[in-house]
């Protein structure tokens, strides 16, 4: 049977018509995520509500998004838990949540312009991409990024000499 998702007539057809009865808890399923991590073996991570909420919160408490002054570049792709709370934590704190392009992460220039463009104040790399990024970088661009949060892979002191040197004000 084919389902033509964007045909109203068979939308209608695979909705159900009553709401189910279940009651949520936190530690009821949020998503699964595929990932090959340190064995090189895909396989399902299950992750939870309440370990995903711990963890927004506990970013909240570190690092303090100001809905009065931050933005968020949500430019990691779905496929990586990263994304996970580059979407959520603005969402939980009121703060701005600016979606970069498709396959924009890799342009370190596209990433500049946006950065100044919409006074992105906070964003990931996995420490490669940084270095990269940071490579691009002359003194002096991207003034208003506040907060690099890096994760996936070893951060060498290198890279965060580099950041502290081209981004004094990180």
């Amino acid at each position: 049977e084919i389902i033509l998702l964007d045909d109203p007539d068979s939308e209608k057809s695979i909705l159900p018509t009553i709401v189910p009865n279940i009651q949520l808890e936190p530690e009821n399923l949020m998503y699964v995520i595929y990932t090959s991590g340190s064995t090189g073996r895909p396989k399902g991570v299950m992750n939870q509500h309440d370990g995903v909420v711990n963890r927004l919160l506990w970013g909240q408490q570190c690092y303090r998004l100001d809905p009065k002054k931050d933005v968020v570049l949500q430019k990691t792709t779905f496929c990586f838990d990263v994304s996970v709370w580059e979407l959520f934590w603005p969402l939980i704190t009121g703060v701005k949540l600016v979606f970069a392009e498709p396959e924009g992460q890799k342009d370190s220039d596209y990433l500049k312009r946006i950065i100044d463009e919409e006074r992105i104040t906070t964003l990931h790399f996995v420490p490669s991409m940084l270095e990269a990024f940071l490579l691009s970088l002359s003194f002096g661009e991207v003034t208003g990024l506040r907060q690099i949060l890096c994760s996936g892979e070893a951060l060498s002191p290198e890279q965060v000499l580099c950041v502290q040197k081209k981004l004094p004000h990180v």
